[in-house]
């Protein structure tokens, strides 16, 4: 583990007689007898962590059939003779093979990202990766290793913690693949990709990322899976994905929480 990943948390957890699995199950379940579980939108009681039916109602959640290149629903199901990519990404494929998102970025999932991004509701990346389990299943079971989007490091500083890590962490441990939080670094800072045209997006990330020598090791030949939490013009996706594929690996899928309704829309 590195510096992109909260990797203490599980070194805590991995030592020698320091929680038993037996003793941590019975201290959960006490802890949830006397202080039971709330929703995480609120305050309401709950068998399980979650979201409350009404904000779980509100979250427009992305069912097949979508788009192989990049997530975004088909409003009609063609049959199985139907292309599976849309005309955009047949003119003009992503770097990425493919892509999946679990729900349509607006206001319901938005306020529930900027939380876990700038609230400190880290107990929302479980959630996420439960998500993404169900979103990105077909990509998961061609998928050798996952690597999170990186930060760089004095972003990072200031936010204490990768919200793509977070989710990916969970998530590689729930489908038994190999993660890789440092694999790929933010070789250079870049601006908010946040109110940019998708040139403007394209160029601020242009050269950002880079490969480390221990990753490249790793990737070499392999199909990864790129998560992130939004999918907005794919700029950032598509520069990740490139120094992967230079790197050596054999394909890059993409998994993100949330993707824009018209990426492709959003003025050049």
């Amino acid at each position: 583990m590195g510096i992109q990943d909260g990797g203490w948390r599980d070194r805590l957890k991995a030592a020698p007689g320091l929680m038993a699995p037996v003793v941590r199950d019975l201290g959960r379940s006490l802890v949830d007898l006397v202080l039971p579980p709330l929703t995480h939108d609120g305050r309401e009681v709950a068998a399980s962590p979650g979201l409350a039916a009404e904000a779980w109602n509100r979250v427009v959640f992305l069912e097949a059939p979508v788009c192989d290149g990049c997530g975004a629903a088909f409003e009609v199901d063609g049959g199985a003779f139907a292309a599976d990519r849309c005309a955009a990404c047949i003119a003009a494929p992503y770097v990425f093979a493919r892509a999946r998102a679990a729900c349509v970025y607006d206001e319901a999932s938005r306020g529930l990202i900027l939380k876990f991004k700038h609230g400190d509701q880290q107990q929302l990346a479980a959630l996420f990766a439960r998500w993404l389990s169900r979103a990105a299943a077909e990509l998961l079971i061609d998928t050798d290793a996952i690597v999170p989007v990186p930060l760089h490091p004095l972003r990072l500083l200031g936010r204490r913690f990768n919200q793509a890590a977070e989710i990916a962490r969970p998530l590689a441990r729930q489908v038994g693949r190999d993660y890789l939080p440092d694999a790929l670094v933010r070789a250079r800072r870049t601006a908010s990709q946040g109110g940019r045209s998708a040139r403007g997006r394209r160029l601020n990330v242009k050269s950002a990322f880079a490969v480390t020598e221990a990753g490249q090791r790793r990737i070499r030949g392999r199909r990864l899976l790129l998560v992130d939490d939004v999918l907005t013009t794919g700029a950032t996706a598509e520069a990740c994905a490139r120094a992967l594929l230079d790197a050596g690996a054999r394909a890059v899928d993409l998994a993100v929480i949330a993707r824009v309704r018209n990426a492709r829309e959003l003025p050049i």
